[in-house]
């Protein structure tokens, strides 16, 4: 059942019951009027209760009809004013069963005047059969709480959305070429739920002020959501690259995502959510630093073409007691709002590593568990991809099975990866393909043994700041040569180190080359570590 049937079924029991007050947990005002107005129509043609006994409240319009829209008392633009003719209909008028909506009401989330008038109003209605429901998204004072009933009208969900994209899509197709089949609309609906009504309806009618809908806008419809939560608290909105689709080597990792990028489909989601299955809850990449894990949750954004936002533990917390707690909620909750979208954590132990410490209050602790219960019950298409370099620091339980869908290790490429990772960044960097001579490629290949990704990436990356710095100029074998002899790995800096990353990993986690952890042993090396500033030498031929 969508949340919007949901609330209605709940509204529609309550005003039946004659809850004297009803707080209507919303910030679409227009949309909940609807639901409102579209109840009282119902319960008055199944004589439950009289239309004309429903009125709404607006501070531009003051008191009316709500199905008629007539307005019955103009002079009534405060909300004293409305309660006031509330009073009047109930106590001089001697009515019965009446029906206020409030839309705009003061600071009633503590003790003051505005909460002790809303109380004795509340009273009065429970008296005469009246209910009072109020549109609000703030908390409401305990005391007037315990009259009623919450009732949460969430955003448009997936089903609501697609009914809102078939009504104006349908409305204009005499007028606008629409090519846009069932799978288009669906799609468009998963892309947009979570926007308020009237931000999709925005995005459709710029749509249809072109004079034709066509696949192509479906990027548009992402490209608008994109930019209505381009600046949110919490979150941090990753720019991506939609050439960047391809990691060097990892083909384990990429193989199981290519697996579950087909779940994003329509038609996979509608069978998931028949069969009580939750979309994929995300992967915790751990293993040796620069190999690719956070470039990975690039990669995953721009394959599966959805929006990237980085959370960063370090900016939800807060100097005040339960602030910490309460803007990682925010936070979550606004990734929920932007899905389907890809939710990045990088170096999670960094912001989880005091779970199980005094040192902070048991801050850390208690955001450790709230972050692993929303992964475990979050129902929206928000994919996770969590890293982590110093494995040593992450909660126990975070590993649980269950948490995340996978744990993958990445590990130091191996001689395939490499060239793999070589032949991506030349041509990227370069414009060159390496293979045109594989003698050449197969000894950067071997030269570079025990280089991470980053170090391979830094060391083309330097070549083609000097190409472009001197366009003419055409490298030469020993430049290339000596650009990667320039680099001190990890390897080489700390075996111990990784050795030991490597032992965590065989026991807990899945290789996401696809070949053992620490298959290939570390290189011994015995060269001097000193590196040195590169200098082009005149007269060296070109590279061929």
């Amino acid at each position: 059942m969508s949340n919007r049937k949901e609330a209605k079924q709940l509204l529609r029991q309550y005003l039946i019951a004659r809850i004297p007050f009803i707080v209507l947990q919303t910030i679409e005002v227009p949309r909940a009027l609807e639901l409102l107005r579209e109840i009282a129509l119902e319960l008055d043609q199944e004589h439950w209760l009289d239309q004309q006994s429903f009125f709404a409240h607006t501070l531009s319009k003051g008191v009316y009809e709500l199905c008629t829209n007539r307005s019955v008392e103009e002079n009534a633009k405060s909300v004293l004013g409305a309660g006031d003719f509330l009073i009047g209909k109930m106590r001089q008028e001697k009515k019965e069963y009446q029906t206020l909506i409030l839309t705009e009401i003061p600071d009633i989330s503590e003790d003051n005047s505005e909460s002790q008038r809303m109380l004795d109003l509340v009273s009065l209605a429970s008296e005469m059969y009246g209910t009072l429901v109020v549109l609000s998204h703030r908390p409401v004072w305990n005391n007037l709480q315990r009259h009623g009933l919450i009732v949460t009208l969430d955003m448009p969900d997936e089903e609501e959305m697609a009914q809102l994209i078939h009504s104006q899509l349908d409305v204009n197709r005499d007028e606008v070429e629409i090519q846009w089949d069932e799978g288009d609309i669906r799609e468009a609906a998963a892309t947009l739920a979570g926007v308020s009504q009237i931000e999709a309806t925005n995005v459709l009618s710029a749509l249809l002020a072109k004079g034709k809908v066509t696949k192509e806008d479906m990027g548009e419809v992402r490209n608008a959501k994109n930019r209505l939560f381009s600046n949110i608290s919490g979150l941090e909105k990753i720019q991506v690259d939609p050439t960047m689709k391809e990691v060097g080597g990892l083909q384990g990792l990429q193989a199981w995502l290519e697996e579950k990028k087909a779940l994003l489909k329509p038609e996979k989601k509608e069978l998931m959510r028949r069969l009580h299955l939750q979309p994929p809850r995300g992967i915790l990449l751990v293993g040796v630093p620069g190999c690719g894990k956070s470039l990975s949750a690039k990669a995953i954004a721009a394959s599966w073409e959805l929006p990237l936002y980085r959370l960063d533990f370090a900016t939800v917390q807060g100097s005040y007691v339960g602030q910490s707690e309460r803007q990682l909620r925010d936070a979550l909750a606004t990734a929920e709002n932007v899905s389907p979208c890809i939710l990045w954590i990088d170096e999670i132990e960094k912001g989880l590593a005091g779970a199980g410490s005094s040192n902070d209050g048991g801050v850390s602790t208690r955001m450790v568990g709230q972050f692993l219960f929303w992964l475990q019950e979050c129902r929206k298409a928000v994919f996770v991809v969590a890293t982590a370099n110093d494995v040593s620091r992450l909660p126990s339980e975070l590993l649980r099975r269950g948490r995340f869908d996978e744990l993958f290790f990445v590990d130091l490429p191996t001689e395939e990866e490499r060239e793999d990772i070589l032949r991506l960044y030349f041509q990227r960097y370069l414009q060159v393909d390496i293979h045109s001579n594989e003698g050449f490629a197969r000894q950067l290949v071997t030269l570079t043994d025990g280089f991470t990704g980053a170090d391979l990436e830094s060391a083309v990356r330097e070549l083609a700041y000097r190409k472009v710095a001197e366009p003419d100029h055409d490298l030469t074998r020993s430049e290339i040569l000596s650009s990667f002899q320039n680099v001190v790995p990890l390897s080489q800096t700390s075996p111990e180190k990784i050795d030991q990353i490597r032992s965590w990993g065989k026991e807990r986690a899945v290789p996401a080359s696809g070949r053992p952890i620490g298959e290939e042993k570390l290189p011994s090396h015995t060269g001097n570590l000193a590196r040195r500033v590169l200098v082009r030498r005149k007269g060296e031929s070109p590279c061929s």
